[in-house]
């Protein structure tokens, strides 16, 4: 069966995420983004893993549902670990994500990594663990487990991150990078950064939401067409077989907020070449940029721009709905206007992907006003104007001019 899957989240335990991510909220945003299955994030917490046992029940193998409501979303046990520790003289930062397939083996996890942080201060805890050895500890526990790299670019948390990671798999895992089948791309890189990395050609790249709110589920994800169940899933992942493994669902990398070097403080944004001649210091206030994603991606890349991985696993950009609603109607986000007229369209169409990915231009157009209905078939082909994000700054992603907005009216509404 064909469904969209996102593995990565935070619950309400994780620091800077909000008190909704509940597994109630966690089901209804699924159901209205169009996400089969979803991550429960942060097992290793104590007080959410009491509650993911109390409230889901066992599904199809290795997934789960919620226990008393009959809806459609489908569980896979996930977490978030920030590995921090001393290698080679350097102090390194590295977010990764787990994947297991049944409560008794996130038990044992939990057990083993406790002695390495308090897994009761945050959702996504700090270990003072090698990326090297929480993958040991975990694949002892279980082969089937899944050990991903998270947001592999970020610059302060990640494998290849410009301020804390390595320069290969290889390097961060040891003897067990063998074992690593897939990789995190994260919001601000998409596919073709990464397959002008060598290194990368034989792991998967995966795309998640990473959210800290339930409207963020889903902003990047992955489309399947295989058996429903956590076997059949991640077999789908390692063996990248195109008739399974679909393809991934992702944000514009230069909406991401690491896309571009900068220096938030000074709002100054640099690309790679300008940085360069900077020798990497902000211009106004000569303190070290953040390396962005790109340069980092460039740094690491031996082969050209423009080069694509034969049989690579396809993607499809996109922008989230409400943010090409709120550009039209000329409000913010998170106005009760943007969300009025998106609790509509999801009644209309069943979920957010459906409506971003498939619905023809005709059936959208006998729903919406033809501005929304050009936003979307916009987005879909890449027609868009991007000022990109930078040093912790989210990137702007517009569909219209500023001259076109400037002639939408604000008291326009759907048909």
């Amino acid at each position: 069966m064909k469904f969209i899957a996102d593995f990565h989240l935070h619950s309400k335990y994780s620091r800077a995420t909000s008190p909704r991510m509940e597994i109630e909220n966690i089901d209804i945003w699924s159901q209205k983004k169009g996400v089969k299955l979803i991550g429960t994030g942060d097992f290793t917490h104590p007080g959410w893993f009491k509650g993911l046992k109390e409230k889901l029940s066992p599904a199809e193998g290795g997934l789960f549902k919620i226990r008393k409501n009959n809806t459609e979303t489908r569980f896979i046990l996930s977490s978030e670990i920030n590995c921090i520790y001393l290698k080679g003289g350097r102090v390194h930062r590295i977010h990764i994500l787990l994947l297991a397939p049944s409560f008794d083996i996130v038990k044992k996890i939990n057990t083993k990594l406790r002695k390495f942080g308090n897994l009761s201060i945050d959702g996504r805890p700090i270990l003072r663990l090698s990326a090297r050895d929480l993958a040991g500890i975990v694949l002892d526990i279980s082969k089937e487990c899944m050990i991903i790299p998270a947001h592999i670019y970020s610059p302060w948390f990640s494998l290849f991150g410009s301020r804390s990671g390595f320069n290969s798999l290889k390097e961060c895992f040891e003897s067990y990078s063998k074992y690593i089948y897939a990789v995190e791309t994260g919001l601000s890189s998409d596919p073709p950064m990464s397959w002008r990395n060598s290194s990368l050609d034989k792991v998967a790249l995966i795309s998640n939401g990473d959210s800290h709110s339930p409207e963020n589920i889903g902003r990047e994800a992955n489309a399947f067409n295989t058996n429903l169940n956590y076997i059949s899933v991640i077999n789908a992942i390692k063996s990248k077989n195109p008739k399974k493994f679909l393809h991934t669902i992702e944000f514009f990398p230069q909406e991401g907020k690491y896309y571009m070097d900068g220096h938030r403080s000074c709002s100054i944004s640099l690309t790679p070449a300008q940085s360069k001649k900077q020798k990497n210091l902000c211009p106004k206030c000569g303190k070290p940029l953040t390396i962005g994603v790109l340069n980092r991606s460039e740094e690491l890349a031996d082969r050209k721009e423009g080069f694509r991985l034969p049989k690579a696993t396809p993607f499809k950009y996109l922008i989230p709905l409400k943010e090409i609603i709120a550009e039209v109607l000329g409000v913010g986000i998170n106005t009760k206007k943007v969300k009025k007229e998106h609790e509509l369209l999801i009644k209309r169409f069943k979920n957010e992907f459906e409506v971003l990915l498939n619905v023809s231009r005709k059936d959208l157009s006998t729903s919406l006003i033809p501005e929304i209905t050009e936003g979307i078939i916009r987005a879909r082909k890449g027609k868009v104007q991007i000022i990109p994000g930078y040093d912790g700054v989210y990137g702007k992603i517009k569909v219209f001019s500023q001259k076109e907005r400037s002639l939408f009216s604000k008291q326009k509404t759907f048909i």
